[in-house]
């Protein structure tokens, strides 16, 4: 059986950790930033987990980890 091609577009945006989760980075901090406050921003820029419900589908865009 041929190796499977990891999906390229999920290998650049997720990164496995020591356990097996997936990190990602949160979404809408990239323009329209002057009506969102220093809080926000703030939050915006630390890492988070994938959710459980779509853990299984983006496990399988990235079949040799992260």
């Amino acid at each position: 059986m041929p190796k499977m091609k990891t999906h390229r577009g999920a290998a650049k945006r997720l990164k496995a950790t020591g356990t097996g989760r997936l990190k990602r980075h949160k979404a809408y901090k990239s323009h329209i930033l002057t009506k969102k406050t220093q809080k926000r921003k703030r939050k915006l820029r630390q890492a988070t987990l994938v959710a459980k419900g779509d853990h299984k589908r983006m496990k399988r865009l990235l079949p040799y980890g992260g």
